[in-house]
């Protein structure tokens, strides 16, 4: 079920990507692709560096990301859109809701901080989805070993 979850999110992005600007856009990525992007990141990601992304499909403004996290690193905020994760391999506990602790401006739209006080816990592993509303606070607080996620990010409706 949940590979039928999957398969259904990258055929509606691509599907979407199609009937808006075929010009502009990478709709497809095989298990191959997204295999060799891991193998990537695991080569590449930087010791002290915890959080490799490299997009997986896009379509402004969406664009499908592979998240290799080898180690804990800042709690986020987006004021502006949702975030739609799903656990690609391995596990890790996440927060949500509560209060960045340490809060400070990224850019525009985003806040981060060096952890979440407050919130719920959960612990995330392969094949489980999560969608993390707009201006909700979220934080990977430990991993166990790497965790790999597919993450998307949703904007807000214009007008709404």
């Amino acid at each position: 079920m949940r590979i039928i979850g999957i398969s259904l999110a990258f055929t509606l992005a691509a599907a979407v990507a199609v009937a808006q600007d075929p010009g502009k856009m990478k709709a497809y990525a095989s298990s191959a692709d997204v295999a060799a992007m891991i193998a990537k990141a695991k080569a590449e990601r930087k010791p002290d560096q915890p959080v490799f992304a490299q997009s997986i499909v896009q379509l402004a403004p969406y664009n499908a990301s592979l998240e290799y996290r080898g180690t804990v690193g800042p709690a986020a905020v987006h004021e502006k859109e949702a975030e739609i994760f799903y656990v690609v391999d391995g596990s890790a506990t996440m927060v949500t809701g509560g209060k960045l602790v340490n809060e400070k401006r990224n850019n525009p739209e985003n806040l981060g901080g060096t952890g979440i006080e407050g919130g719920s816990s959960r612990m995330i592993s392969k094949g489980d989805f999560i969608i993390v509303p707009e201006n909700m606070p979220h934080w990977f607080s430990s991993i166990n070993g790497a965790l790999v996620l597919m993450s998307l990010h949703v904007p807000h409706p214009v007008g709404h």
